[in-house]
């Protein structure tokens, strides 16, 4: 089973607290239904520590447990699953709000556990148990992921990676530890015995001068996701000399446009870029990305199609050419960090960027606009994104046009995020043919009213319309407005904050 919880907006903290999402209610009926339960997946959910150990006793096959964004729960309700899921194979805890009491939960498997395929702990803060993870991986003799925090040393990875040269994807720990030559020799040999690599992560805090003893995995790898390591253009680029079957980079913004050349030059077979801000809030940030990094990537990447970019400029000029020269984009998702910024050059808005993203990108399934933007951009998207499922907007458009044309024209569109534009009532109600073949809505310091949710309200009974409401706001504004359609009417577990109208 797979279960998702909270909108995505809970992950900026924009969802009130205790919004909903708890899994306990459905571990009961599983419990009772489903007690040959194997595998459960959750994203943004509320999970307790009862919860986890609920789930432990409950169901004797149980192999798979994946926590994304979910909170809620400590370490201690991992220590359950380790001493009682005698079938375990995949533990993965990604980007989770954790209360992380040590790293004692990982001695709870038992000395005789062999099972383990996936292990991923890289979000937790603490120290571990070194030795019971060193004996739990020489155990697990199947185990193809581990994905380790920032508290495992180089010289611990060496040891681990012995024990395990048949791992396809590893999370290093810190990568900044002082090795002495003797050190790096059998680092650089763990690493080179393991042939089966093709995901590669971690890298905490990375030295240059330890990553060459990354290249004789590099040669195989498809993924390498450096969104944890701080690199310098110089750094990046001989790494990517080494990776010619790359299809999936992530990368900090202190690579520059320098280090997105090198992207070009080196990864012809890429597939998705990611470019994530290494410092977001510092204004006076001199290093970062620009619209010259991603022209160059373009040039060198015809087969590109994924993209998320964060830059703090861009012009209309450099995304026609983007997109000329990558035209199948699937999700094409621009932050341009300073909200409202125009073509820095021509200084006019940026509608005739993605206009032309959605004239030729006819596969575009997902996206993120952003930068000084008018109608007309949403004039376009409703013309020409036919194919379009996810849209994300912010600090855009002029009227409740612009949305009334997406609503009107983008026909298999299924999630719209909005926050901080100037629409109002009639953009909501602009879309009472479309709520019902949706999943959601969500809209965020706009224009519209109570008097306008009610109305939507009561013209589609069988859609959730639920606001939020912020302490000392206007009691007729919604601030935060969330519709999904529901088969099972409104739900009984929103707290006093969400009105579901």
């Amino acid at each position: 089973v797979t279960l998702k919880g909270k909108p995505r907006f809970s992950d900026f903290n924009l969802v009130p607290e205790n919004w909903g999402a708890d899994i306990h209610a459905w571990l009961v009926v599983f419990a009772a239904k489903y007690p040959f339960l194997e595998e459960l997946r959750l994203k943004r959910m509320a999970i307790s520590d009862e919860s986890l150990e609920f789930l432990a006793v409950s169901f004797p096959n149980f192999k798979a447990l994946s926590l994304l964004s979910c909170d809620g729960f400590s370490t201690n309700g991992l220590a359950a699953i380790a001493t009682h899921c005698k079938n375990l194979t995949e533990l993965d805890i990604q980007e989770n709000g954790i209360d992380d009491k040590g790293g004692s939960w990982l001695s709870c498997f038992p000395e005789s556990f062999t099972s383990l395929e996936v292990l991923n702990f890289a979000n937790l803060s603490s120290d571990i148990n070194f030795d019971a993870l060193e004996r739990l991986v020489g155990r697990c003799k199947s185990m193809r992921v581990l994905k380790l925090n920032r508290s495992v040393s180089l010289e611990q990875l060496q040891r681990l990676l012995v024990n395990a040269p048949q791992l396809a994807e590893l999370g290093t720990g810190s990568f900044s530890e002082e090795l002495t030559f003797r050190q790096y020799v059998e680092l650089e040999s763990a690493l080179s015995n393991c042939k089966n690599m093709h995901t590669l992560s971690g890298l905490w805090d990375a030295k240059g001068i330890y990553l060459p003893a990354l290249y004789p995995v590099c040669t195989h790898l498809t993924f390498l996701n450096l969104s944890y390591a701080a690199l310098r253009s110089d750094e990046l680029a001989k790494l990517l000399a080494h990776c010619p079957r790359l299809k999936r980079l992530w990368v900090l913004d202190t690579v520059e446009d320098k280090g997105l050349e090198a992207v070009g030059l080196n990864c012809p077979l890429l597939e998705e870029l990611r470019v994530f801000p290494a410092d977001p809030f510092d204004e006076e940030i001199i290093h970062g990305v620009t619209e010259a990094g991603f022209v160059a990537v373009s040039f060198g990447c015809p087969r590109l199609h994924y993209v998320l970019y964060f830059c703090r400029q861009m012009t209309n000029a450099a995304v026609a050419t983007i997109v000329q020269n990558c035209p199948d984009f699937t999700h094409f998702r621009l932050c341009i960090m300073n909200p409202g910024q125009p073509d820095y050059i021509t200084n006019e808005p940026m509608d005739e960027a993605f206009g032309a993203v959605v004239k030729t990108c006819t596969k575009l399934q997902r996206l993120s606009v952003s930068g000084r933007l008018t109608d007309l951009t949403f004039e376009y998207i409703g013309r020409y994104a036919k194919n379009l499922e996810t849209l994300s907007v912010a600090f855009a458009g002029s009227s409740d046009w612009g949305m009334q044309c997406v609503m009107g024209g983008c026909s298999k569109l299924r999630k719209l995020e909005i926050r901080d534009c100037p629409f109002g009532n009639a953009a909501l109600l602009s879309g009472l043919e479309k709520y019902e073949s949706m999943r959601s809505l969500w809209m965020s310091a706009c224009n519209v009213t109570m008097n306008g949710c009610r109305l939507l309200a009561r013209e589609m009974p069988r859609l959730n319309v639920e606001v939020m409401k912020e302490d000392g706001s206007d009691d007729s504004q919604a601030d935060k407005v969330y519709v999904y359609r529901s088969i099972a009417g409104p739900r009984r577990d929103a707290p006093p904050s969400v009105l579901t109208l």
